[in-house]
């Protein structure tokens, strides 16, 4: 299973991997190709199709929900970030310590969107909050925190590719730039551009919100069975990727 995900995975990489190598020079263009290459590493493509399903599925409902994609997206800056900067700081003694972590770390994404995909087709529910006061935390399902936790739990989730990449590719961009610290913040964008551009042909092509607001209440439950049981379906492959 793993290989047929490394084959779709090098299918899309090698022309990204020629974009990245080409700009080399150029510290900022080629952390964004490497992100773009990155963004279809095996580990990552799970992350990003999960995340286009339940945006998607969102998008269906009611309109695209940019708050929720910008706090995806600020989890996983945050991650490369923190990841990177503490590359610049530390060397490369940190990058064997962090990389003990990420095969754990990779092993929980695939029980993660089995139990959302369990979710969105309504086979357990979650209606209840917790209160502070006066105040309410809202569900995970609507929270932007929910969104930003999936952004973290994404990035951290490295595979082979994505440590070469990351770690054996970007980093010494980074150790030998001066603004090396801004580069992995450049990465994680790259790797967020398949999801930005599929809510992007949602917007240009698609979707008349007003015949949609009126059946959309409709649709947007098929859809959103249909969505959670895409997500189970590749959650299901994802860990029998990883752990069998």
């Amino acid at each position: 299973m793993y290989q047929l995900f490394n084959e779709v995975s090098r299918f899309f990489i090698e022309p990204f991997m020629e974009l990245a190598a080409q700009n080399e020079g150029m510290p900022l263009a080629g952390a964004f190709f490497l992100g773009l290459v990155g963004a279809v590493a095996p580990c990552q493509m799970t992350g990003n199709i999960g995340a286009m399903t339940i945006y998607g599925n969102q998008t269906f409902k009611d309109k695209v929900p940019w708050g929720h994609v910008t706090y995806f997206m600020l989890g996983k800056v945050l991650v490369f970030s923190l990841l990177g900067l503490a590359v610049w700081i530390f060397g490369k003694e940190i990058q064997g310590m962090l990389s003990s972590w990420f095969p754990y770390l990779r092993k929980a994404i695939g029980p993660m969107l089995i139990g959302i995909g369990l979710f969105m087709t309504g086979f357990f529910s979650m209606k209840w909050t917790f209160s502070l006061g006066n105040r309410f935390i809202p569900t995970i399902r609507n929270s932007k925190l929910g969104s930003f936790l999936l952004g973290v739990s994404v990035t951290l989730a490295f595979c082979p590719t994505m440590f070469v990449l990351f770690f054996m590719t970007l980093m010494p961009m980074v150790l030998t730039t001066s603004y090396g610290a801004a580069l992995p913040t450049v990465f994680a964008i790259g790797t967020s551009v398949p999801l930005l551009f599929f809510l992007f042909l949602f917007t240009w092509f698609g979707i008349d919100k007003k015949v949609l607001m009126k059946k959309g209440r409709k649709i947007g439950g098929r859809i959103q069975k249909v969505a959670g049981a895409l997500l189970l379906l590749i959650g299901i492959l994802d860990t029998m990727t990883y752990w069998l």
